[in-house]
């Protein structure tokens, strides 16, 4: 609910900060996910595609550019996030994360395919009963 701030001769509506509602659990993405990656030019291509339909409102929420950016922090120059719903997946492109590219990077992965291996460690925050239900898919 906003709060009202006065100041001066005005009063001004201020949103306030919305935190999580309840308690939430730290899960790697590979729980909730697989993924592809690979090359183009200097540029690491990675789609994560939802395990399940409800998991893509979480990715789309909690897998953010600037986490996966902060993730691969000092592997690349920039990150660009495409959302595609249809497929319940999320692409992203990872420039200059490959030296130049795979016909002249020295890079023992010239071609980026574990970056998805990579994402797919990622923590990300979700509801205890998701964490749950996700970790008893795996045996």
């Amino acid at each position: 609910m906003p709060k009202k701030r006065h100041t001066g001769a005005k009063t001004q509506k201020v949103q306030t900060a919305r935190r999580p509602v309840g308690p939430s659990a730290r899960l790697q993405l590979r729980y909730l996910a697989h993924a592809r990656s690979g090359d183009k030019g200097d540029t690491a291509n990675v789609g994560l595609i939802a395990l399940e339909p409800e998991y893509y409102p979480i990715l789309r929420k909690e897998v953010t550019r600037a986490r996966v950016a902060r993730h691969f922090r000092g592997m690349s120059t920039g990150v660009e996030r495409f959302e595609l719903p249809n497929l319940n997946a999320l692409n992203f492109l990872l420039h200059g994360a490959l030296d130049g590219g795979g016909t002249i990077s020295l890079k023992t992965d010239a071609q980026g395919k574990v970056y998805s291996t990579a994402l797919l460690r990622m923590e990300i925050p979700v509801p205890p009963a998701v964490a749950r239900h996700a970790r008893s898919r795996v045996t």
